[in-house]
């Protein structure tokens, strides 16, 4: 409503009376209608509530399904690795006893490599030659120690320095159980003879380059379950 105020002649809007916009009153009426507001507030905050915990549920999924699917393919390169070493180690120890008992040396590399059949009751390389027993439990400590470590691997270059070391382990083991004189205590066929060198098999050079590796993989800062430390 409009009146003239006698003094100035200015005219004055009454607000209290005059009506507003629709638009105005629509959003007055949802402002403050009873519980409108709180209403619309709640709903909001189940709909946030809802996403976030669907959101943490399928982050837990993935971390549960996608680590563990990631060290069972790790786990599958360590024993394919391992397998590898076991198979040569066992097949040329056989062929060794069979083509080389009870003869010369044979040259395949003039003046770098032969092959000779030596018998060694001690570990690589021919060291401990009295301690037979003492390194066939230490053998099997390794392949119980790399079982176990295999469950939380998430290296492949890890994963095949374990199988190395894995797979010659197995090859002397299966010798010292297996081979004469007796169980534990059995001499390890070796053959391969370099210069100025003790003569040793596949098995060992498996356990000398995945050692090599394993330090090569920590000089460089990768860790066992795929993290990178850097100093």
């Amino acid at each position: 409503m409009t009146h003239v105020d006698p003094a100035s002649r200015e005219p004055i809007i009454d607000t209290a009376h005059s009506p507003k916009h629709p638009h105005q009153n629509a959003a007055a009426k949802a402002g403050h209608a009873p519980g409108g507001g709180d209403l619309e507030d709640s709903v909001d905050s189940v709909v946030d509530r809802a996403l976030d915990s669907a959101a943490a549920e399928q982050a837990e999924r993935t971390a549960a399904v996608g680590p563990a699917s990631l060290s069972r393919r790790r786990m599958g390169v360590l024993f394919v690795a391992a397998a590898t070493v076991y198979l040569l180690d066992m097949v040329t120890k056989y062929l060794a006893v069979r083509y080389l008992t009870g003869h010369d040396p044979v040259p395949v590399v003039d003046g770098l490599l032969r092959l000779r059949l030596v018998r060694n009751p001690g570990a690589a390389f021919g060291i401990g030659v009295n301690m037979t027993i003492v390194f066939t439990l230490v053998a099997m400590v390794v392949v119980g120690v790399i079982l176990r470590m295999a469950r939380r691997l998430y290296s492949v270059p890890w994963a095949i320095a374990f199988g190395l070391l894995l797979g010659g382990a197995l090859g002397n083991l299966t010798d010292r159980v297996f081979r004469p004189p007796a169980v534990l205590r059995g001499h390890v066929v070796d053959f391969l003879e370099l210069p100025y060198w003790p003569v040793f098999n596949i098995a060992d050079s498996a356990i000398v380059i995945g050692g090599c590796l394993m330090v090569v993989l920590s000089f460089r800062g990768l860790q066992p379950d795929g993290r990178v430390s850097r100093d």
